[in-house]
């Protein structure tokens, strides 16, 4: 889903500044608004082209490259890791640049690691501009970068793809290589999210990534292997003034199918119409699920120490696909504790009713921060 997590435009105005806001811990819920006049907006139907669509659609307001993936080491232990790009516009049409400091795209990345040995949640955030090749994408060969974070191909945009990056507390260097092929989300690769024209974004994924190479902690290097799910989306678009979050799941399943469902929360209480997912099957065939088609219980809360609640445990239930699925959190504490504040971690999925373990996967959810004493 993820399809709105970077409108920062009106979080940091238009002064190329390469620092993040100093309110931090934003909602990335209510973070989410601005005026789309004069950008690109997914209004209709396109043809996806690859490799170009790996590329940067510097047309649309904001875009993101979003990595998340289970690993485990030899004996057994557990990991998940994120890993994001954000790309966010200042203005729709770029100026004369009187300096080369003077930046049109802002740029943030997220890593995260989760341990689930010792139930910790680690994670960074860095941000630049796309000034003096400080933050960018390069198609020859491919490459989108913030400093020395990266995801990159060796030759052209051509798999497998290197993850590299290095934070204080841990270092990841893993390659990517697809089982299946691309899935186009929504109708076509248009995913909406409201009745507006336009409010929608432009998504496609690569659900199962065989991945592997090595974690890093503590100058202790450990050999990991795992899947991985690749999120691409670009558009110009906000959650309109009735949606005040969302619920977000990519699911691998030991059977070789993958699920991705989202649901869209209201003020009122209610789930959005517009909320949505997608079933593939072990061949990559995709088919498009609709909310009626999909039940969402949350089963159990966790409480922040500032008092904001997430369901880190749900079932979901796929009554045509004899689907009953509990899904629970690798640990609770996997919040992003960032300039923007959301929940994503590692979760375990089973069968509802035996237990049985069924998978592993992806869970963000938005819209659950406490309000301000």
């Amino acid at each position: 889903m993820r399809w709105g997590s970077m409108l920062l435009v009106g979080l940091l105005g238009a002064s190329g500044c390469s620092q993040p806001p100093a309110q931090s811990g934003l909602d990335l819920g209510v973070a989410l608004g601005g005026d789309a006049s004069g950008y690109a907006r997914a209004l209709d139907i396109r043809r996806f082209s690859f490799p170009e669509d790996h590329f940067s659609h510097p047309e649309f307001r904001n875009e993101w490259w979003y990595l998340t993936g289970n690993l485990s080491t030899d004996n057994g232990d557990l990991y998940g890791y994120q890993v994001t790009f954000f790309r966010t516009a200042i203005s729709p049409q770029r100026q004369a640049d009187a300096s080369h400091w003077r930046s049109h795209q802002l740029w943030m990345a997220h890593a995260a690691l989760s341990n689930g040995q010792t139930k910790r949640h680690l994670f960074a955030e860095r941000w630049s501009r796309d000034a003096l090749k400080l933050a960018g994408v390069q198609q020859a060969p491919f490459r989108v970068w913030l400093d020395d974070w990266r995801i990159e191909a060796t030759q052209g945009a051509a798999f497998p793809w290197q993850v590299t990056l290095k934070t204080e507390q841990f270092e990841l260097a893993l390659t990517l290589s697809p089982q299946k092929p691309i899935v186009l989300q929504g109708n076509q690769g248009l995913s909406q999210k409201s009745s507006a024209p336009g409010n929608a974004s432009y998504y496609y994924s690569l659900p199962r990534l065989d991945t592997s190479g090595t974690l890093t902690q503590a100058h202790h290097s450990m050999q990991v292997t795992g899947l991985s799910w690749l999120d691409r989306e670009w558009s110009s678009s906000a959650l309109t003034s009735e949606q005040v979050g969302w619920d977000w799941f990519a699911l691998q399943l030991e059977d070789g199918r993958d699920l991705m469902i989202y649901q869209l929360r209201r003020k009122d209480g209610q789930t959005d119409p517009h909320s949505a997912g997608t079933l593939i099957d072990k061949q990559g065939r995709a088919t498009a699920l609709q909310l009626a088609e999909f039940q969402l219980q949350p089963l159990r809360w966790w409480q922040t120490k500032d008092g904001a609640s997430y369901p880190t445990g749900w079932r979901i239930t796929l009554p045509a696909q004899d689907l009953d699925l509990k899904i629970l959190p690798l640990f609770d504490a996997q919040e992003m504790q960032t300039t923007l504040r959301y929940w994503e971690g590692a979760v375990i999925v089973q069968d509802q009713r035996s237990g049985t373990p069924l998978g592993r996967g992806y869970l963000e959810m938005t819209g659950y921060v406490a309000a301000p004493d």
